[in-house]
């Protein structure tokens, strides 16, 4: 395939070193020329100078005929801009990498239809999604998440008294956008009918909507968790969609940046976060904020020498667990030698959806929920799946042992009931039986 990516910094340039490596056909477009001449000199890729919101140059690097333009600026109005151009100009398909909320939520507007831009990526929001996940949950053994975040999937070990247990599921009143979708029970898994009962001691697995968690969490973990303690350095734009995502009673938020100005303008965007404009990187302001009763220190600023240094200081003067963000896999391999716990790279999120959006099978694995057994799936819904399209769920014959955990449709996500349908051009995402991906793709795309 014919790939444009316009913009050679870090992102840029990951998205060409692995885009080539899968054997595509990849150009480059930046007006640097110091940074398509380092590009060269390490990458077999074809570079262009100039302007990617110029229509000249984008048909001059062959957009006409691209089978995916990406466009990976600093700017969000250059990237939005370039991939309208591009789709204009012929490009199969296009993807703009976004930064701010306003692009990436489509307050007012959906941008991207407006535009004819295929697809967002905010690797900054994905990254802090990701960031909460590994924060969020005190009972959860492991988690995934699906589709931008809306859906998630948490492994949870079953306590004492708790309401749900000994109730057959289809008598248990749980929300209707969540799921048990496998049971461990004496190291033995099972996916679950409306007969099947939770006991104590178990492990169950749940898939559903974000907000209802907490709740489904209390109907099977009655452990009572104490508020943790969460210090962010960094009034960046993922400091921001971090604060949202931890947006809970069960959390105190400190945001720190040395910027006044963004301190006051934070303080009256994210009212329920405590905001100081501080410098943690000051071992004296991390010892007067009491750090050694954090449960987490998390530094995402744009700087990843800052990031590491801080928390690694934090980390060694008691911090429970330390996280770096880091734009560049320079220092990645030091981490664990200096206490850092996590690191999230917000370039290889990026990355990461673009080339999913190039994966063709139409029936894939997405994770695992007992290996061997259970295993989720994401299933692209044809129009010619006469005997699911169409149909309320309640009415389509499906495998006992197949869950339907989520729909998503257009950029709308959700947990279907037994009255809603699927339709053509769907994202399925089920749980099922390891191993039944031609089964699936007989039901679903096939038909």
């Amino acid at each position: 395939m014919n790939i444009i990516i316009c913009g050679a910094g870090e992102v840029g340039r990951h998205a060409a070193e692995v885009l080539g490596a899968l054997g595509n056909s990849v150009t480059i477009i930046d007006r640097q020329s110091a940074k398509l001449t380092a590009i060269e000199q390490v990458l077999d890729v074809r570079t262009l100078v100039g302007n990617g919101a110029h229509a000249d140059v984008l048909l001059e690097a062959g957009c006409a005929k691209a089978g995916l333009f990406v466009a990976a600026t600093s700017s969000d109005e250059i990237n939005l801009l370039s991939a309208s151009i591009a789709s204009s100009s012929g490009a199969d398909r296009t993807v703009a990498r976004v930064h701010h909320s306003a692009y990436y939520e489509q307050h007012g507007l959906d941008y991207a239809q407006h535009l004819g831009v295929d697809h967002l990526v905010c690797s900054e929001n994905t990254t802090a999604l990701a960031i909460a996940q590994t924060l969020r949950n005190p009972g959860a053994l492991a988690v995934e998440r699906f589709a931008r975040g809306h859906i998630e999937m948490q492994q949870l070990p079953v306590t004492d008294g708790a309401s749900g247990l000994d109730v057959p599921l289809s008598q248990l009143k749980l929300p209707g956008s969540v799921r048990v979708v496998a049971i461990e029970h004496d190291a033995r898994t099972i996916i679950p009918d409306g007969s099947a009962v939770v006991r104590s001691g178990d492990v169950i697995t749940i898939v559903g909507g974000v907000d209802t968690f907490d709740r489904v969490r209390r109907m099977f973990h009655t452990e009572q968790a104490r508020r943790k303690r969460v210090m962010i350095m960094g009034g960046t734009p993922m400091g921001v969609w971090l604060c949202r995502a931890l947006r809970s009673r069960r959390f105190s938020v400190r945001l720190f940046d040395t910027d006044a100005d963004r301190c006051l303008e934070l303080s009256e965007k994210l009212p329920w976060i405590t905001v100081l404009s501080e410098d943690p990187t000051d071992p004296t302001v991390l010892e007067e904020e009491r750090v050694e009763q954090l449960d987490a220190f998390v530094a995402l600023t744009g700087d990843d020498e800052h990031n590491i240094l801080t928390a690694a200081l934090a980390k060694s003067l008691g911090a429970q667990r330390a996280v770096a963000v880091l734009q560049r896999p320079t220092y990645r391999h030091l981490l664990k030698h200096v206490g850092i716990d996590r690191a999230f790279s917000p370039r290889d999120t990026a990355v990461n959806e673009i080339v999913k959006l190039l994966q063709t099978k139409s029936v894939q694995q997405l994770a695992t929920v007992a290996k061997g057994v259970a295993d989720v799936y994401e299933a692209w819904v044809s129009s010619n799946a006469v005997e699911i399209v169409g149909r309320p769920l309640r009415d389509i014959r499906l495998d006992k042992r197949i869950i339907i955990a989520a729909i998503q449709r257009d950029r709308q996500v959700f947990v279907p009931g037994g009255d809603d349908m699927i339709h053509g051009g769907d994202a399925v995402v089920l749980i099922g039986p390891s191993g039944m991906e031609r089964q699936l793709r007989k039901m679903f795309v096939a038909g």
